[in-house]
């Protein structure tokens, strides 16, 4: 029997979520392990050290990332607690929250980041790059 369309798309969409489930668990072990935070915490981190400015509105790293606003929340609380964000109300909107990424996140963030770069880079070979 041949493949259709529709059962190739199926089967690469199925390829696809295997390999998220495959480096996600492996980073977020790795992460945890080497510096007590999931992945979702260094992403966040992560997005923080690129944005341009000092702080962000929590809105516009929500719109970044791959989590819904209130697992974000719990994210940035977790974070906060830790030292390595600061959150604020912005005086002009007092619906919005600005995160302010602290020397201790910055801290943290560099050294973790050689850790997800190195797990990346075992998932992500050449071999790997048509999966």
């Amino acid at each position: 029997m041949s493949e259709t369309g529709e059962d190739q798309l199926v089967r690469r969409w199925r390829a696809l979520l295997a390999c998220h489930s495959t480096v996600s668990c492996a980073l977020d072990r790795a992460l945890q392990d080497a510096h007590g935070i999931g992945m979702s915490e260094f992403e966040a981190l992560d997005r923080l050290v690129d944005a341009t400015c000092e702080k962000r509105r929590m809105n516009e790293l929500s719109g970044d990332m791959y989590l819904s606003q209130s697992a974000l929340s719990r994210t940035v609380a977790r974070l906060e607690r830790e030292g390595l964000v600061v959150r604020s109300m912005c005086p002009d909107d007092r619906r919005a929250i600005f995160v302010t990424l602290t020397d201790a996140g910055r801290e943290r963030h560099a050294r973790a980041r050689a850790t997800q770069r190195a797990v990346l880079g075992e998932h992500f070979t050449p071999e790997h790059a048509n999966a």
